[in-house]
């Protein structure tokens, strides 16, 4: 019997578009062999940076070779459902992060993962202020994925080294941090 090294765990990558001009948004993805980009923005528009409106931004992707799948209306932080909200318009997270469409939705990604290199992308450029990262990355870790976050200028950035910097999650989302 042979000693069989183990599997590396699939990777998944998050990037936040930020105010990247969509050239070098695209060299981000490229530099680091991206062939499909799930967009997790629940509301995938924006009158600042109409580069990155869902339809716009799939065309572009797809000149490129790199393909486009909008999944917000399973993996966004601003849920259309009412009873992931409080009272107070606060999103019930533990709620949200339970909600069966999400889970689903890990899965098809695990499994999206596992064939194909992938990038997360929201409008927030760092993971500390993203649900990408507070909501999403601890469901894929948990189902063996290793996330890492790519960064403005290009690094990656792992999920340990993200955490050991960062404020807590809370702390954070009471400042409003979060797209």
């Amino acid at each position: 019997m042979r000693n069989e090294a183990p599997k590396p765990a699939p990777t998944l990558y998050t990037l936040g578009h930020s105010r990247h001009a969509l050239g070098d948004f695209i060299a981000l993805l490229e530099k680091h062999g991206m062939v499909l980009v799930v967009d997790v923005r629940g509301q995938p528009y924006s009158r600042y940076n109409p580069q990155y409106n869902r339809e716009r931004l799939e065309r572009s992707l797809r000149a490129k070779g790199i393909d486009y799948a909008w999944r917000g209306e399973h993996l966004s932080g601003r849920p259309k459902q009412p009873e992931f909200y409080a009272a107070n318009g606060e999103v019930l997270w533990d709620r949200l992060a339970e909600s069966p469409a999400l889970l689903a939705a890990l899965d098809e990604l695990r499994e999206a993962c596992c064939a194909r290199r992938l990038a997360l992308v929201c409008a927030e450029e760092d993971p500390n202020r993203c649900h990408r990262r507070f909501l999403l990355t601890p469901p894929l870790i948990a189902r063996g994925i290793e996330v890492l976050h790519v960064r403005g200028d290009g690094h990656l950035q792992d999920e340990r080294s993200v955490r050991a910097g960062e404020e807590s999650p809370e702390a954070a989302r009471q400042q409003g941090l979060f797209d």
